[in-house]
């Protein structure tokens, strides 16, 4: 079986980012129907279509934000710590692998909790 796997962030919104321009026309919600779309359509072929949705990580790019800026995210998280970059590949080697043979069309949160309010 073939895989196709997309990452994107969650609602950026929530980070007070309201500039579309930063982020391009497509909406995360239409990438979502999108994938949706290619995961009925290409299942047929033996193909699955899954999205990894990750939450903050902390990376280098941490540097070029304030401290009070990194605290507002992690109050966003409530589990109260950032993704860490093992936990995202995790996922993504799991989705890549058999065992998950039969999900398609699916978005998997790395979230901490964010997303679901």
């Amino acid at each position: 079986m073939k895989r196709i796997l997309m990452l994107h962030g969650i609602n950026h919104n929530m980070f007070g980012k309201r500039d579309p321009k930063q982020y391009g026309t497509i909406t995360l919600a239409q990438i979502d129907e999108q994938l949706q779309s290619l995961g009925k359509e290409l299942a047929s072929k033996g193909i699955t279509v899954n999205c990894v949705t990750p939450a903050a990580v902390r990376t280098a790019i941490f540097d070029q934000m304030t401290p009070a800026f990194i605290e507002f995210m992690l109050s966003k998280i409530p589990m109260g710590r950032f993704l860490e970059v093992n936990e995202a590949a995790a996922m993504v080697a799991w989705l890549a692998s058999e065992d998950i043979a039969f999900s398609t069309g699916a978005v998997f949160d790395l979230s901490g909790g964010r997303a679901t309010y």
